[in-house]
């Protein structure tokens, strides 16, 4: 990176560690509120504001689209030092089935019913993505690999960092008239609460134990997010060559990758973490670098976020969204009462 171009994105990184800072302060006083989100709807608050809405489309702009697109992926990356496959493996093979069903029928649900709601593919390729694996975080993923424009991803993002935090408050609600065992419970955030700092808020409310099996459940979707990604990057090459089959032009420079290398990185860090070489010390340092990482990449994304084209051009994803989030939430549920039988 030239010295121009980092003087160029200084002022819009600066910006979102000062957000970033904010949303820890504010989440290490009410900690049933996540970071991230706070994040994103900081970012949402700096782009509609009157005082700070100039700068965050003007000066701030390109370190902001920095932040969204590139250190997402460092975030990615460092996602996988979260996911041990003998955690994983420790659920049972029912388990396992009944979580990469969830996945599977949310995400294919998902595009359904968003593009039933005359969404374009795209949009509704990242929403499903986001709301079935792990929230912004597969988005950012998805996005990179099929190569769809940053400032697509911010609708999908700002859906699923709402339903999201719906989630927060509605799911605990319904523990007693539901009547869910802590097991229970926590089994059903996992498996159908987007991001896991939502999942960690959501299933708190239920004690240690809901906790602890909730996040098990909620990694193993994230996991999925590899073979998923692999899968579009693969149909995204095979499309490539199609394209640019009988092309004098078609060269191999032009051809998207299979796997991005953030991803091959997130498998590595999986790998890494289940070998168990990591002491508790540097997957703590290794925790707190990827929340600063994707905290201010979802400030990046939301700060991209205009109410007013909103509420104008994102009236049926959010009718979508809204239906996306039940059909996950029973999906989710049924999984969870098959799990803890």
């Amino acid at each position: 990176m030239t010295h121009q171009n980092f003087t160029r994105i200084l002022p819009g990184l600066l910006t979102a560690v000062v957000a970033l800072a904010f949303a820890f302060a504010i989440h290490a006083a009410v900690p049933a509120l996540p970071a991230m989100t706070l994040a994103v709807v900081l970012g949402l608050l700096a782009a509609n504001l009157p005082g700070t809405a100039v700068w965050t489309a003007g000066r701030a702009r390109p370190g902001l689209d920095f932040a969204g697109k590139h250190l997402m992926r460092g975030g990615i990356v460092l996602l996988g030092l979260k996911v041990s496959l003998s955690d994983v493996l420790g659920l049972g093979w029912l388990a396992l089935l009944l979580i990469t069903a969830v996945v599977v029928a949310s995400f294919a649900g998902t595009y359904g019913i968003s593009r039933l709601f005359r969404l374009p593919a795209d949009t509704a390729l990242l929403i499903a993505t986001g709301f079935s694996i792990c929230g912004a975080s597969a988005i950012g993923a998805m996005a990179a690999v099929r190569r769809i424009s940053h400032r697509d991803t911010v609708l999908p993002v700002a859906l699923v960092t709402l339903c999201g935090t719906l989630a927060i408050g509605v799911l605990p609600l319904l523990v007693h008239p539901l009547q869910l065992s802590a097991d229970a419970f926590g089994a059903w955030t996992g498996a159908s609460v987007h991001d896991v700092g939502q999942v960690v808020a959501t299933a708190q409310t239920a004690g240690p134990a809901a906790l602890a099996l909730a996040v098990v459940v909620k990694l193993t979707r994230v996991i999925l997010l590899a073979p998923v990604v692999a899968m579009a990057g693969a149909e995204q090459r095979i499309r490539h060559r199609r394209e640019a089959g009988g092309r004098a032009g078609g060269t191999a420079a032009g051809k998207p990758p299979l796997v991005p290398l953030f991803v091959v990185g997130f498998i590595v860090m999986v790998a890494l973490r289940s070998s168990g070489w990591l002491s508790s010390g540097w997957l703590e340092a290794a925790a707190g670098l990827q929340d600063v990482l994707l905290g201010a990449a979802l400030f990046g994304l939301g700060s991209a976020v205009r109410i007013r084209t909103l509420m104008h051009t994102g009236a049926r994803a959010v009718l979508a969204a809204f239906a996306a989030w039940l059909l996950i939430a029973v999906l989710g549920l049924a999984a969870a009462l098959l799990m803890v039988q």
